[in-house]
């Protein structure tokens, strides 16, 4: 989603948030023009239309339908991004254009074998009446299938490709997808019964080893080399197993019942690809319609009028847009792209330096993956892979995402009192009275979070509140959508999907070899010999594997695999199984702001400007409570709604009241500036309300007292920092 600001409207100089529905192109992202463009956004809008009939109208058998989901993805997929990123001024002549012509045609004729022996098959079981074909009709489709792949995907790395039309290697990918799925389709019941035992058949094999290596090449494309690699890693240990010393070591598997057992949904069929093909195809459909309908964009100018002129609003004004956004689509760096193109040049304009605007920016963007009701879609992938209720998940995660929020809150503001900011003109802000008259669209959330809570199932719910962004915008007087705004918004849906679906089904693979290996259980084993010595110690173990295994991943991902090695050993040291799931999810998010791999921040910089390291460590800090609140609710389940009232209202005012405390310790600002050593004295408070019991809240609340007495003896400094001496009150920084 891309949002830029510029000065139009009623009244010179207003703040007004206008979303092109062209989504921001990557350097590796083709762009079509004439025939071409029309054909890829017809077939986007299909692939979006498809997903919508058959979640609400026509039902398809589940494995099928993940298949074709799969397949989709991967056709559309390898025609929008290339190989290989696009240089300026490449188009001219290919030295390498005779090797490519022999490469290619080479491909083709093995891929379209492959072709022709699936095609042939359908056509004997439909027209002649043979339900399974005469051996040669199979004997030799895989190897081909298989070589055929190969060489259209190294191809791709080599050959150099044109920005505007599809490349012959990615056609031949798009074909190869094709033929796989059908493969399974048409073997689909025997093959169910024979995948990952001794009886599956050699082109089950080979069909399954390309199907995981296209995906494989397409989340490369899409999401870069990170989860690539640790699938990769994966994949090696699967067969390296009776190598490995100690807890790592197993019997070993042979290719032919790995790569049958990866394709079924223990592996990249499994509970992420049933997520990625419904709730999050939904959500980020139901996305695609609000930026379509403008709704988006007055969710943003609603904000911008409430907490524009505040100190540092901008930065106020991101914590609330990304939130609100990255709930809904399911990836913080792309959050930070979507919402930082707007606010982190505000926050810069205000007197933020570029390090701290894109800090903010990435810490907010990926706190939308913690905010009920959507949660990025982890919210249901938690409910798939825990059969806890949707609605339990969503009311135990509703004051964690709050204190998450409220700590990035008290963090802005802080470091906005620290440095004298003051906020945006009000001359330069939307009408709050105008906006106010507009309040109707926040209808297509409210009947989302209505439906959601009042028994309807989340598909439905989702449809409904899509129809409802449609519906609103017929009375705005922004924006109304008519055919061509809803065609756009089925295109848009697909091409913001695309990488979500492939990183799911490249997570799938892990997540079949963690299933098949059993490391998941070894690694339980591991975690509970570490609780002898300390469950603290043993959480804080679990911490580091779940942000090592989100590095460099989207969340859903993240969670995912997380999920399969850390949270079944957490649930064995008698964690509670929501607590133990919360507790991962929350780190396998919050890998995406921190260093090395923090994929959020490092989106944030480059809009910001800034250093990528030296803002994942400062983006970092800004949500450092994040890594706290898990701690919190396994010491304090009531942070999770389990208790009585009394119990969780007391939860609630002494965890807000430890993380504004810990936000002063980070800023280094009490009611004015805090050496080092009340600095410290702030931190052990914060910790002592954080821990929740009684007398921790009362030696936190003591420790702040002495603070605030020792404040008074020294003489408090109010004086923002740079300000001359003498000088008092806010600076003049960022306004006119």
């Amino acid at each position: 989603m891309s949002e830029q600001a510029r000065l139009e409207g009623s009244g010179e100089g207003k703040i007004v948030v206008d979303t092109d529905l062209d989504e921001p192109v990557g350097t590796n992202e083709r762009r079509f023009l004439g025939w071409q463009a029309t054909a890829i956004a017809i077939a986007c809008a299909l692939y979006t239309s498809w997903h919508l009939v058959v979640l609400n109208y026509w039902p398809v058998e589940t494995w099928t339908y993940r298949i074709m989901h799969i397949a989709g993805g991967l056709i559309i997929g390898f025609f929008l991004v290339s190989a290989r990123m696009f240089e300026e001024g490449a188009e001219g002549a290919d030295p390498l254009r005779p090797l490519r012509i022999a490469v290619m045609s080479a491909a083709t004729a093995l891929v379209g074998y492959a072709a022709f022996c699936v095609l042939y098959a359908f056509y004997l079981r439909s027209f002649a009446g043979e339900a399974n074909p005469p051996e040669w009709v199979f004997a030799h489709f895989g190897w081909t299938l298989a070589a055929g792949s190969l060489l259209a995907i190294v191809g791709g790395w080599f050959f150099r490709g044109k920005m505007h039309r599809v490349q012959w290697g990615d056609v031949i990918l798009a074909v190869a997808a094709i033929v796989v799925a059908s493969y399974l389709i048409f073997v689909l019941m025997a093959f169910r019964m024979r995948a990952g035992t001794g009886l599956a058949q050699p082109a089950d094999f080979w069909a399954a080893m390309v199907g995981a290596f296209l995906i494989m090449e397409l989340t490369r494309r899409v999401a870069g080399l990170p989860l690539v690699v640790i699938s990769g890693v994966f994949l090696v240990y699967t067969f390296a197993g009776p190598y490995l010393p100690g807890i790592l070591g197993h019997r070993g598997y042979g290719a032919e019942r790995f790569f049958t057992y990866v394709y079924t949904d223990r592996g990249i069929l499994g509970p992420v690809t049933a997520v990625s093909s419904t709730y999050i195809i939904l959500f980020i459909t139901f996305a695609a319609f609000l930026q379509a309908s403008k709704v988006g964009d007055y969710f943003v100018n609603f904000a911008f009028a409430c907490a524009g002129t505040a100190r540092g609003g901008p930065a106020k004004v991101a914590v609330f847009a990304s939130g609100l956004m990255g709930m809904i689509n399911g990836t913080s760096a792309g959050n930070v792209v979507a919402t930082g193109s707007l606010t982190i040049p505000l926050m810069k304009r205000v007197g933020y330096s570029p390090r701290s605007a894109g800090a903010i920016e990435a810490a907010a963007s990926s706190g939308g993956q913690i905010m009920p009701p959507i949660m990025g879609a982890g919210a249901f992938i938690m409910a798939e892979v825990t059969g806890i209720p949707y609605t339990e998940i969503v009311i135990a995660a509703t004051i964690p995402a709050i204190l998450y929020f409220i700590s990035i809150y008290f963090m802005v503001d802080l470091e906005a009192a620290k440095l004298g900011m003051r906020g945006l003109p009000r001359k330069d802000l939307p009408d709050f009275k105008y906006l106010a008259k507009q309040v109707y669209l926040f209808i297509p959330v409210i009947i989302l979070v209505y439906t959601l809570f009042n028994g309807y199932s989340v598909i439905r719910a989702g449809t409904l509140a899509m129809a409802a962004a449609a519906v609103v915008s017929w009375v705005s007087p922004v924006s109304r959508m008519g055919p061509v705004q809803i065609f756009r918004a089925l295109e848009l849906a697909a091409r913001m999907s695309i990488q979500l679906i492939a990183v799911c089904a490249c997570a799938g693979i892990i997540v079949g070899v963690i299933a098949m290996t059993g490391v998941g259980v070894r690694f339980s084993s591991m975690l509970l010999a570490i609780a002898d010595q300390s469950q603290f110690l043993a959480l804080f173990f679990a911490m580091c594997i779940s942000i090592v295994l989100g590095m460099g991943m989207p969340t859903t991902a993240a969670y995912a695999v997380a999920a399969s090695v850390v949270a079944p050993g957490l649930v064995q040291l008698g964690i509670p199984l929501l607590v133990a799931h919360f507790f991962v999810f929350y780190f396998a998010v919050m890998s995406a702001i921190t260093p090395p791999v923090a994929l959020a921040a490092f989106a944030a910089a480059s809009i910001s400007g800034d250093n990528a390291m030296r803002t994942s460590v400062a983006s970092f800090k800004i949500g450092l409570a994040a890594f706290i609140i898990p701690f919190m609710a396994f010491y304090n389940t009531a942070l999770l709604m389990d208790g009585t009232w009394l119990q969780i209202i007391r939860a609630v005012l002494t965890a807000s009241g430890g993380v504004f405390l810990l936000s002063a310790a980070v800023q280094g600002w009490f009611f004015g500036r805090a050496p080092w050593f009340l600095r410290i004295g702030l931190l052990a408070a914060a910790l002592m309300l954080i821990e929740g019991g009684w007398k921790t809240d009362l030696i936190g609340l003591a420790i702040v007292a002495g603070i605030l007495v020792l404040q008074r003896v020294i003489g408090r400094d109010e004086r923002p920092i740079g300000a001359p001496s003498g000088a008092t009150g806010p600076t003049a920084t960022g306004a006119e």
